[in-house]
């Protein structure tokens, strides 16, 4: 018998990798609801689905995100609806009899100045970075209530914290995406416009690490399989890239020769954000997505999907 596993935003990025992945291992079957079907922020909608489908365990990977610029300008959207959407999934599944429940986070909740790679232990050691505040404690909230129902009631609902991603089903809004996903639209309009410069935020030196969303998904199903995981467990690459090199590997993915340059008037966000992993390693998995064939992947997504009118820009 298949295990049913209810994967609360399943069309968004994550989700839909989660779902690829729970379909390809071929043991799970997915409950699966729209954003019409199930508003998410509606406890006694989500209390009446979950009674109504009964799935053996959750995926949270239901967010509002984006990034630096969207993040800063609507701080109260992004804390309040990201704590009613975790405060949702968690309370609903613990009065439903839902035993397991995996809530992902983000690798934000650490510190600005956290030690370089971030154990799980960095975890409320200082203070945040200031440009994705509101979203990051959203995140620790969430992460603190799944160990906390953990510690009080004996279910298994802990947490994973994925370091930055990109892939399939990415968001390409040109003012509120994440790096990976901006620089892909910027350098294709750029191509297909045959501009010859582009221009990037900040100075170009902040480190970051970035993980193929599938490579994500893999883990989350690893965790799952876990008999007593850590309340929560970093998940990334294990490596990082300053963003100017990153600038140039896009680029290079999306064929676009032109010059870059670095607008230094605009904010860097975190110096350095890379993830130690050394715990879920030991576990026996690692990431499979090197991020130059990550990149490729990327485009040619980003192509179909232009091309095909389902790109996502909102």
């Amino acid at each position: 018998m298949k295990t049913r596993i209810f994967i609360a935003g399943h069309s968004g990025m994550v989700g839909s990798a989660l779902v690829r992945e729970a379909l390809q291992l071929g043991t799970y079957e997915p409950v699966l609801a729209t954003r019409r079907e199930l508003d998410l922020t509606d406890l006694r909608a989500v209390l009446h689905f979950l009674e109504f489908q009964r799935p053996d365990c959750v995926i949270f990977a239901a967010a509002k995100v984006g990034g630096i610029l969207s993040n800063s300008t609507f701080p109260a959207d992004f804390l309040y609806e990201n704590l009613t959407l975790a405060t949702n999934i968690v309370r609903a599944s613990f009065l439903v009899g839902i035993k397991r429940l995996l809530f992902l986070g983000s690798s934000c909740i650490y510190p600005k100045f956290a030690p370089q790679p971030i154990p799980e232990s960095a975890l409320l050691s200082g203070t945040l970075e200031e440009t994705n505040e509101a979203y990051a404690i959203a995140k620790i909230a969430g992460l603190k209530l799944c160990a906390a129902y953990r510690k009080q009631h004996g279910v298994l609902f802990h947490s994973a914290m994925p370091t930055n991603l990109y892939g399939p089903g990415d968001n390409y809004h040109p003012d509120h995406s994440h790096v990976i996903p901006g620089l892909i639209h910027r350098f294709h309009s750029a191509k297909e416009r045959g501009l010859k410069e582009v221009a990037i935020w900040g100075t170009g030196t902040p480190m970051r690490e970035f993980l193929y969303v599938d490579d994500l998904a893999s883990a989350c199903f690893h965790l799952l399989t876990l008999d007593n995981p850590a309340d929560w467990i970093n998940v990334g690459f294990g490596s990082d890239v300053s963003i100017y090199d990153l600038s140039l590997a896009i680029a290079k993915a999306v064929g676009y020769s032109g010059q870059i340059t670095l607008d230094s008037t605009k904010p860097d966000g975190t110096p350095r954000k890379l993830l130690d992993t050394s715990l879920l390693r030991s576990t026996g998995w690692q990431p499979q997505t090197p991020l130059e064939d990550g990149l490729k992947l990327a485009y040619a997504d980003y192509q179909k999907a232009l091309h095909s009118g389902r790109l996502r820009t909102i």
